[in-house]
C-alpha cells in the first residue's frame, strides 16, 4: 500500500470520526471547544509557513502550503470573531448616560 493511500485513508477515516464528534457536542461547550480549534490552526500557521519557507522554488510544495496557510488563517480569523460575538453576548451592558 503506497503512502499516499494511507495517508487518504487517515484522512477519510479521521473526517469520519470529526464529523461524529462533532455532531454530539452541546452548544455550552462551542466556545471553548472553538478556542481549541484556533490553538490547532495556529499550529497549522506555522507549519505551512514553515513549508513555503522550506519549498525552495517547488511550485507543488508553494501551492500546497499557499492553501494550507489560506485555509488555517481563515479558521483563526473567523474561529475569533465568532468567539468575540459569543462572549459579547455575556458582557454587561453599561447604561447610557442621559
Amino acid at each position: 500500500m503506497s503512502s499516499l493511500t494511507e495517508a487518504l485513508w487517515v484522512l477519510l477515516l479521521g473526517s469520519l470520526l470529526g464529523l461524529e464528534l462533532i455532531g454530539k457536542v452541546p452548544p455550552t461547550l462551542h466556545t471553548p471547544l472553538m478556542s481549541g480549534a484556533n490553538a490547532i490552526s495556529g499550529i497549522t500557521v506555522l507549519a505551512s509557513l514553515t513549508l513555503i519557507a522550506q519549498a525552495d522554488g517547488n511550485p507543488a510544495l508553494l501551492a500546497l502550503g499557499s492553501a494550507s496557510l489560506a485555509f488555517a488563517l481563515f479558521n483563526v480569523i473567523g474561529g475569533f470573531l465568532v468567539t468575540d460575538r459569543m462572549l459579547a453576548m455575556f458582557s454587561r451592558k453599561s447604561p447610557s448616560s442621559k
